[in-house]
């Protein structure tokens, strides 16, 4: 080749070289860019829960300056919803967008990073996970299924349901047909409940057509976009199954690991940030869909008497003893739950407790001026 060929040859080269380091026309891969396909529980865009999984992709988007995208697939777009954690754990989806006591069939012990009956609140949850060793027991359960979990969602606390008829005693929960998932389903079922595992999706059909006697689903804000108030009017508070039910992003671990240091920091406060967002949020928006419920739709607003809630609880207690026992780690983990559940009963009793209660002795405090 002759000189002055090869200098221009080269130089056309070092050119283009140069037009990719620019990102003029670099691909993916060159560029380090990552697109991933998170799949969901939840109806399309379904408020609270749909759309928490689209703002959560929408933060790590911005967060990473467009590096990493993930498009969401909502329930039936890409697999049913309850096929989300197969999906992902074999790859079929990078990431799913749900509730952990969904997986129950798969480890008892999943249970416990969702809700589990008179267990933790929304705030003593994240307090378990970051300060109490949770998310290592966590990441030491859903590592034998090939998935990282983060809790990036909370309904704060639930309602105890829609019911057709009254619940004046244990004895009318006997043949009860309630969608209810996760352990709260077993606590009911040994009362002669019959719990069934429906996705959101597919509950209004099945009580509108007599197929269930009874939900649980979220909360007001929830439950009023859902209309179930059009088929039933009794609406009860005390959710002693889900005292604040976490949902998760779960990534499959592969793609995972193959994050960055300062990627996987990004993304686990991210899902830090979106917790919290998502708590706020459905405080304030169940708080004005309740009012909706009451006053427009004569709504009736119940709850369970203290003999029916004393009787759920020692009965919650003996459920989850007996599924501790079921293997080292779960003991493992329902010892450390129970740790920060002791450790956080003994400090709210000292100070949320009374301050709650003495915001309610003059009712005149605050009034709109």
């Amino acid at each position: 080749m002759k000189r002055r060929s090869f200098l221009k040859t080269t130089a056309t080269a070092t050119a283009g070289a140069v037009g990719l380091s620019a990102g003029l026309s670099a691909p993916a891969y060159a560029t380090g860019k990552r697109k991933l396909k998170m799949v969901t529980t939840w109806p399309k865009k379904f408020p609270g829960l749909g759309t928490r999984a689209i703002e959560f992709a929408k933060d790590i988007d911005e967060a990473t300056d467009g590096r990493i995208r993930i498009k969401v697939y909502a329930a039936n777009e890409l697999v049913p919803p309850l096929a989300a954690f197969d999906a992902v754990r074999g790859g079929k989806a990078d990431v799913y967008h749900g509730s952990e006591y969904y997986w129950q069939g798969k480890h008892k012990a999943f249970s416990f990073f969702t809700a589990v009956p008179f267990g933790l609140t929304a705030m003593e949850q994240s307090q378990w996970l970051n300060y109490g060793g949770g998310q290592e027991l966590w990441d030491e359960l859903s590592q034998k299924f090939n998935i990282k979990g983060l809790a990036c969602t909370n309904s704060g606390v639930q309602m105890g349901g829609w019911f057709k008829k009254e619940i004046n005693s244990l004895q009318d929960f006997k043949g009860l047909r309630i969608r209810i998932p996760g352990l709260g389903g077993e606590v009911l079922k040994r009362l002669g409940a019959t719990p069934v595992t429906k996705a959101g999706g597919e509950i209004y059909l099945a009580l509108s057509q007599g197929n269930i006697d009874a939900s649980e689903w979220v909360g007001p804000w929830n439950d009023l976009a859902f209309g179930f108030h059009n088929i039933t009017k009794y609406y009860y508070t005390s959710a002693f199954q889900e005292p604040g039910a976490a949902i998760v992003a779960g990534f499959n671990l592969e793609v995972w690991n193959s994050f960055s240091k300062s990627d996987k920091a990004i993304i686990t406060a991210v899902a830090g940030n979106n917790y919290q967002k998502s708590l706020a949020e459905f405080n304030a928006r169940n708080a004005a869909s309740l009012k909706v419920l009451v006053e427009k739709h004569n709504v009736q607003l119940k709850t369970f008497s203290d003999d029916i809630l004393r009787s759920l609880a020692r009965i919650s207690d003996e459920v989850i003893q007996e599924i501790a026992l079921e293997d080292e780690l779960t003991k493992r983990i329902y010892n450390s739950y129970m740790d920060t559940r002791r450790a956080a009963m003994e400090w709210s009793a000292i100070a949320d407790e009374p301050y709650l209660k003495s915001r309610h002795l003059y009712e005149n405090y605050g009034k709109k001026l």
